[in-house]
């Protein structure tokens, strides 16, 4: 810049040959901070969340059974085999849901379900206090969940994109975990090498997924274990006692 900025002359120069030298010179400073700005690079790791049994408590276990009226073993047992998954990966929408939740075509309460389902979603105790700490040190953060679109629910509810996006939700991407190119199509739209990525999921069978895939893979037993794993990782977390202060 400094070579650039030589060429101009103000000996015996006109005004309006100044003022287009110091136009110039400021389209080479701003020129320079964009340059600059591209050139940042991310800070990684980039840490890639799980939603449900993660970061948020799943409902179909206890509160949809309980919807029905039945054990969990009687609503595997009458529920349509792929539907859910069919939903989950974009390929029915939930009115065609309805129409095949239940093997024998019995009618469901379809806004009755969803109720059941928003009114059962909270964040795992810990969990929210920890992804406030990541925030605040400008962890880069993705969701990477088996969900339907009825993440937005749960964004209406819990606002989980104060901390994370919902990156790489499988109604979106139409891939589910633990196929191989779901991983695959994460480290394609992230342009990162697998090892930058830490990938949290509270089934095993995903985390051995994201390691095979070359991930760093935590497997979620509680907010307070996965704080001690991505400590050991050096990745920096804020203490309580700094996130109380932020909070003030």
């Amino acid at each position: 810049m400094a070579f650039l900025l030589s060429k101009f002359t103000i000996n015996l120069t006109p005004n309006s040959t100044i003022l287009n030298s110091k136009k110039s010179a400021h389209k080479v400073t701003s020129s320079v901070s964009v340059s600059s700005d591209k050139m940042k690079k991310k800070k990684l790791p980039i840490l890639l969340f799980d939603i449900m049994d993660t970061i948020v408590r799943d409902p179909f276990y206890q509160d949809v059974p309980a919807f029905f009226r039945m054990s969990m073993k009687d609503l595997l047992e009458c529920k349509h085999p792929t539907a859910w998954v069919e939903f989950e990966k974009g390929l029915i929408n939930e009115m065609e849901l309805s129409q095949k939740f239940f093997k024998d075509n019995r009618p469901l309460d379809l806004e009755g379900l969803k109720n059941c389902m928003r009114c059962g979603y909270t964040y795992i105790e810990g969990v929210e206090t920890l992804l406030r700490s990541l925030k605040q040190n400008d962890y880069e953060m993705h969701a990477f969940t088996n969900y339907p679109t009825w993440y937005t629910m749960i964004e209406e509810k819990l606002r989980i994109s104060t901390y994370l996006a919902w990156s790489f939700c499988s109604c979106i991407t139409g891939k589910r975990k633990p196929e191989a190119d779901s991983y695959e199509e994460v480290l394609r739209r992230l342009k990162v090498d697998p090892a930058s990525c830490i990938f949290i999921d509270d089934r095993m069978v995903n985390v051995e997924a994201a390691r095979n895939a070359g991930m760093v893979g935590l497997h979620f037993k509680d907010a307070a274990s996965l704080q001690q794993d991505l400590s050991s990782l050096g990745v920096e977390i804020c203490s309580t006692e700094e996130n109380a202060i932020n909070q003030d």
